[in-house]
């Protein structure tokens, strides 16, 4: 009979999951002895960055990915990225060792006591099997389980002398589905509330942008001819910030967010919470004559809004079922919306109208965050992916950077710092390996890089085309912005000085250097995307006060 470890390898084959990310602990020797030469095995220095790395892999090909961490202090050292992971619904089976089963009950060095319970409740399962043999039907169970809506990680916990022992035959390969088709008759009746509406809007969330919903979006706007915002603070753009009916994102505060939907009578949510709020701004949730239908494939997203009627279903489905029962209505008031206000907030929350950039700064005079990502959008290419961890710069990044396609824009969920880095190497890779090849752009602030700084070195080692620019204003800006909403003043550990972001990447092996004038940002960029490996880019920034809200 085939021993427990050959029936898993066998498994995995046939699920697609022959790329391994993690970083191998002794608990973990035992899975990977002889590790089998179609199988890759991505090796990060840390686990937090293997699996960001795993995250951005899986959202970049659409399907789960694989995490090996080395247990308790491995899951342990993961953890910010796999709420990340939980917030982002990406689809991730993470596995770690645990100890002798021999030498569980008295808690031998390296027992992960408690396993199941330590990545609770940011995973949608977690197991340790209680016999080897059923080691394979559990790995089965998790990609069903990681793969069924909502995405998002599951966890096994598997001791380190199972994998020798004799199987009980091949696992069966079973399939299952990603996606879950709304009610019609609940969509009945969302659409029965757009045709009734006087000035309705849409709210599209990253949901569209998973469930590949970006067409059917466009086409259901332009059938209502009305209003479409971002969701706050979301992981992923669920339209075009380029069409005409776009009215960027909506802050992410009670008070200011029910302001800004209160000219709506009727407001649709696709692929997204209601609503994401912080800071707290208290006031109503929403004008007394705005009603709100959420459409998410979350029932816990639905269950806890704090307003509004929902219905399940994947985005993508729900969008093109409201065209079917759209098909031939014509609102009566058409397209005046196109005369609506600019942009109610920004990504993060912040001003409602972001001030033209000045001409890039002369000579030796430090660049502002508006003056890079001025200068980035004119070299950025059309068909580049972009990764941003740079939460007090978000608003410039928005304002330069047009999106007119989908899988183009990504950063975390969470609001955990530590995933953009190693999300960008794992996209990249995602890139090279399905054969489209689109340049990786990742804008990493000076504080966030250093949170998962080793994935630099993963980066180096695949060689995968990412340039890594890192605006470094010498501080934790978004945090200052905080301190001042929240009117907290004299908070310590703000500034970060003595930071060398070029000479840590260079000891990591990967090409770096600091662009400080306009010239110098724009030549370095145009270098950077010639060339087949990472690059890191650091530009100086002059510190922009900057507020949360406007």
């Amino acid at each position: 009979m085939p021993t427990v470890r050959e029936v898993t390898f066998n498994l995995l084959r046939q699920l697609g999951l022959t790329t391994i990310f993690g970083n191998p602990g002794s608990t973990e020797e035992p899975f990977l002895k002889d590790f089998p030469a179609d199988f890759r095995y991505v090796l990060a220095l840390q686990e937090a960055s293997a699996v960001g790395m795993a995250d951005g892999y899986a959202q970049g090909s659409g399907r789960p990915a694989l995490v090996n961490l080395h247990t308790a202090p491995g899951v342990g050292n993961g953890m910010g990225n796999i709420i990340t992971a939980a917030r982002n619904k990406t689809p991730l089976i993470i596995t770690a060792g645990q100890q002798t089963r021999r030498t569980l009950l008295m808690e031998a060095f390296l027992s992960n006591v408690r396993a199941t319970e330590l990545p609770l409740p940011h995973v949608k399962w977690s197991y340790e099997p209680v016999r080897a043999q059923d080691v394979p039907a559990a790995f089965m169970r998790a990609y069903a389980e990681a793969v069924q809506a909502p995405a998002g990680p599951v966890f096994l916990s598997l001791p380190l002398d199972d994998w020798d022992q004799e199987a009980e035959g091949e696992a069966v390969l079973r399939s299952v589905s990603g996606r879950v088709a709304p009610d019609p008759e609940r969509l009945e009746l969302v659409a029965a509330a757009l045709r009734g509406a006087r000035n309705p809007a849409l709210v599209m969330g990253a949901g569209v942008d998973r469930s590949g919903g970006w067409g059917a979006g466009v086409a259901l706007a332009e059938t209502l001819g009305c209003a479409v915002y971002g969701a706050p603070i979301a992981e992923r753009l669920g339209f075009p910030t380029t069409h005409p009916q776009y009215r960027g994102p909506l802050p992410f505060a009670i008070l200011p967010l029910g302001r800004a939907l209160a000219p709506h009578d009727v407001v649709v949510v696709v692929g997204a919470e209601v609503f994401r709020y912080y800071p707290y701004v208290p006031g109503e949730y929403l004008a007394g004559g705005t009603r709100v239908w959420q459409l998410t494939d979350d029932p816990a997203e639905a269950a806890r809004a704090p307003v509004g009627d929902s219905v399940i279903g994947d985005a993508r489905l729900c969008l093109e079922g409201l065209s079917a029962h759209l098909a031939d209505f014509v609102p009566g008031w058409g397209r005046a919306v196109s005369a609506s206000p600019p942009p109610a907030a920004t990504p993060d929350g912040g001003p409602a109208t972001v001030p033209p950039s000045p001409a890039p700064a002369p000579g030796d005079a430090r660049l502002t965050a508006r003056d890079l990502f001025a200068l980035v959008a004119q070299e950025r290419p059309d068909d580049s992916v972009v990764v941003q961890e740079v939460p007090s710069s978000i608003p410039a990044l928005m304002r330069h950077l047009k999106f007119s396609g989908p899988g183009r824009y990504f950063t975390m969920a969470s609001g955990g710092l530590g995933f953009g880095l190693p999300a960008a190497v794992g996209l990249a890779l995602a890139e090279r390996d399905g054969g489209r090849g689109w340049p990786v752009l990742a804008f990493i602030g000076d504080g966030s890089l250093h949170y998962s700084v080793q994935a630099l070195w993963s980066a180096a080692q695949l060689g995968v085309r990412v340039v890594v620019v890192v605006p470094r204003n010498g501080e934790y800006g978004i945090l200052k912005m905080f301190a001042r909403q929240e009117g907290t003043p004299g908070v310590p550990g703000l500034d970060l000085p003595g930071l060398d972001a070029v000479r840590i990447a260079q000891g990591y092996g990967v090409t770096a250097l600091a662009a400080r004038t306009a010239d110098e940002v724009r030549s370095a960029l145009r270098d950077a995307l010639r060339r087949d490996g990472p690059t890191l880019i650091e530009v100086p920034v002059t510190p922009e006060p900057g507020k949360l809200l406007g």
